[in-house]
């Protein structure tokens, strides 16, 4: 029980009497008898045995697809077994923020590697500790770009909406005028992201590969960007970096990303990362916590937290944001699902990623009714036509244990990932050729 009781029954006596108490209920008589609990109607305790069978039970309830060919920003993906090993580490799950330095070099250097990784992956100078998730970050990105005279924001429609909500929650706030370029083809409209950047917009956010899965030009879009004085921020997919090529090569003057695809499972509304990383130009506006390296009195290596106050941003009237929080088991999770995978690992991941949703594309083209809604260049998700009700076909798929693509107003979003066999692919094919006939 390590894991949830932190102290021993000798120990709670221990303290009770150095208090000068008997027992729990003279600690807590300030608090009025009705507003204590005395019977909390527990059921009677079961066996370790009774237990598996009733628990098992309750799992036995949910859905769990033996294949599953959706993504739409969170994907499944192979994790090393070594990654959960890491972080179920007690060190690791119970730590704190690690605030005294000389008792956390474990966790801050675990920090300051997952730093390190997602700058070498994305190309860019700095990264922080992580935030929530990458809508999130993708927000808090908004208001480094933002002075007195640039405050606009402009972003693609091809971006993943719930980014483009959590942008425009944000900015509602601070009463900040929020553009929506449309699409054309699947990708960024470059006319229209011309037109819509003036002298008042503070940056522009676009997706590599986008919400869609289809490829942007993002070298044309950030040089298009800057061109109007405004700073250009790439929401990327870190797993598709394996093999494309950077925002830091790009030109992108921020890097976020939603960081679940590095190491973490998918999971009904349990936590995911945030990653966010920037040029140096920007370090001194990047939120939360950011661990630097440096020398102890004895010349060692050590890890400290840096840049920042202990309380994030006081003075509020010079700060671009107060978040003062991050996912450091989800980044420790990321970390070491680089490490484990290494460039070589990463880059088969996405090879895989890719060259699997181009063989679906194949074979659903070969089923009257089913093709390309664009023909741009994808990644591993694609948007075809379906000659019948969406919905109809995705219930029908999910009865046989299969997730099917995304139903949207253009059409399904399919997505493979390296856990896509060749046999699920051509058995998902057969299928629905079956409920088109």
């Amino acid at each position: 029980m390590g894991n949830y009781l932190p102290s021993t029954s000798t120990e709670r006596e221990q303290m009770l009497a150095d208090l000068g108490y008997e027992s729990i209920d003279d600690l807590y008589a300030v608090v009025p008898a009705e507003a204590r609990v005395r019977d909390l109607a527990l059921p009677e305790g079961l066996s370790e045995l009774e237990l598996r069978d009733r628990l098992g039970a309750m799992a036995a309830k949910n859905t769990v697809f033996r294949s599953v060919f959706r993504g739409a920003g969170a994907y499944r993906r192979f994790v090393p077994a070594l990654v959960k090993t890491v972080i179920a580490k007690e060190e690791f799950v119970t730590a704190y923020t690690p605030y005294q330095a000389e008792i956390s070099q474990g966790v801050l250097q675990s920090i300051f590697e997952y730093q390190s990784m997602v700058c070498e992956l994305t190309g860019m100078d700095v990264s922080n500790a992580s935030l929530y998730d990458g809508a999130t970050a993708a927000a808090e990105a908004v208001f480094m770009c933002q002075d007195r005279k640039r405050s606009t924001v402009v972003v693609s429609k091809t971006v993943n909406p719930q980014t483009i909500e959590t942008v425009r929650t944000y900015c509602e706030g601070r009463d900040v005028e929020v553009v929506v370029v449309p699409m054309r083809n699947g990708a960024t409209d470059m006319q229209a992201l011309a037109e819509a950047l003036d002298d008042k917009t503070a940056c522009a956010i676009v997706q590599q590969p986008n919400y869609f899965g289809v490829l942007e030009n993002t070298g044309e879009i950030i040089e298009t960007i800057h061109e109007a004085g405004a700073k250009a921020i790439v929401s990327a997919d870190p797993v598709s970096l394996g093999i494309l090529a950077s925002p830091g090569e790009m030109g992108a003057d921020i890097c976020v990303a939603e960081g679940q695809s590095l190491g973490l499972p998918l999971s009904f509304g349990g936590p995911y990362l945030g990653i966010i990383c920037c040029t140096k130009q920007l370090m001194r506006k990047l939120p939360g916590r950011i661990v630097g390296q440096t020398e102890d009195a004895r010349g060692n290596r050590a890890f400290v937290l840096t840049l920042q106050a202990r309380e994030q941003h006081i003075r509020r009237e010079k700060a671009s944001s107060n978040v003062c929080s991050n996912e450091a088991l989800c980044a420790l999770a990321a970390g070491t699902y680089l490490a484990c995978m290494g460039p070589r690992g990463l880059a088969r991941a996405a090879e895989l990623s890719c060259s699997k949703a181009h063989y679906l594309a194949e074979r659903l083209a070969e089923i009257p009714g089913f093709e390309l809604v664009w023909d741009s260049p994808f990644f591993n998700e694609f948007m075809t036509s379906c000659p019948i009700d969406p919905h109809a076909l995705e219930q029908g798929l999910a009865e046989r244990g299969v997730l099917a693509g995304l139903p949207t107003e253009h059409g399904i979003l399919w997505c493979t990932t390296e856990l896509n066999s060749k046999t699920q692919i051509d058995e998902l094919v057969d299928m629905v050729r079956s409920a088109v006939r």
